[in-house]
């Protein structure tokens, strides 16, 4: 695509670019956002036809001219215009960001592919017999009071009041019983504390 404008005019721009970068690397709020007025189609522009996708290109055009905030004061007249730096670091971001995209779907298809192992509902259902089996085995070496707090409590779902008041025992008596079936259950079981 070719502009009729003339070169003078190409020139003045790129003056008033530069001379807002330079303001707004005082701190000159108005001097940026007339920065971003004269590059932000350029800085789109590049971003877009890197990334391809609209969404992450206002994403890191927003990166960017947040960093051209912060670090206007590191830009060098001498080295080329305001709006060459700009663009220049908008490309690199979002090279930056094609890369990470990229490392991140490698990663995930190296990585994720590996973790993900069939699942066997058989083996399943025969581990969690295997353990009723033995919770069922250290169960009766309890005390039948031990037993009954256990069932009120793990199975029947009840608090430590709820119990004391059903069986019409000290609060202190159930939480005794509680701890030393519990004791119990971990030796039977082979279980360490």
């Amino acid at each position: 695509m070719t502009t009729s404008r003339p070169r003078a005019a190409g020139a003045a721009e790129r003056g008033d670019a530069d001379a807002a970068l330079a303001a707004a690397a005082r701190g000159d709020q108005a001097a940026f956002a007339a920065f971003y007025d004269a590059t932000a189609a350029a800085v789109h522009g590049t971003v877009l036809r890197v990334l391809r996708d609209p969404a992450q290109s206002e994403e890191v055009v927003q990166e960017v001219f947040l960093e051209a905030w912060r670090t206007a004061a590191r830009f060098d007249p001498g080295r080329g215009s305001a709006r060459g730096w700009v663009v220049t670091m908008a490309h690199r971001r979002a090279v930056d960001r094609v890369r990470s995209s990229r490392a991140g779907t490698e990663r995930d298809e190296r990585y994720g592919v590996r973790e993900v192992s069939p699942y066997d509902s058989v083996s399943e259902e025969v581990e969690v017999l295997l353990e009723h089996e033995e919770v069922q085995r250290a169960l009766e070496v309890l005390t039948p009071v031990q037993r009954q707090a256990v069932d009120l409590a793990y199975f029947g779902g009840r608090t430590h009041v709820q119990i004391s008041q059903e069986l019409h025992v000290p609060l202190g008596t159930v939480k005794t019983r509680l701890r030393d079936a519990l004791a119990r259950l971990r030796d039977a079981m082979g279980v360490r504390a």
